[in-house]
């Protein structure tokens, strides 16, 4: 039967062959890669533990300050609290996203 162009390969269902000859490129990927160790993932986690905590701390201690100086009808303690873990987030967001990127495109870099 012959193959249609049109078809887009995500869409066909994989031969045997074709999927025994992508694990076996995965398999030869992991190979070449250095090992990464319990202690990466746990750095990994640190990192974006912190970027979500820093901010969150941080505009918890202005708010509380501000409260302090400025006492009015809103609490600035709550308003940066919230503030400030939606930055960390986007910070911790961002950061993974280009981590991410970065893997995959070394990834892509070895198999040309």
């Amino acid at each position: 039967m012959p193959e249609d162009p049109n078809i887009k390969p995500s869409k066909r269902p994989l031969t045997l062959s074709q999927k025994i000859g992508a694990q076996e490129t995965r398999k030869l990927r992991a190979r070449r890669l250095p090992a990464q160790s319990a202690w990466f993932g746990f750095r990994m986690f640190g990192i974006v533990g912190w970027s979500v905590a820093v901010p969150t701390v941080l505009g918890a201690a202005l708010g509380h300050w501000l409260d302090d100086k400025y006492p009015g009808e809103h609490s600035w303690t709550l308003t940066l609290l919230i503030i400030g873990l939606c930055l960390g987030c986007l910070n911790a967001w961002r950061w993974v996203a280009r981590e991410n990127k970065a893997i995959h495109d070394e990834t892509e870099d070895q198999d040309e």
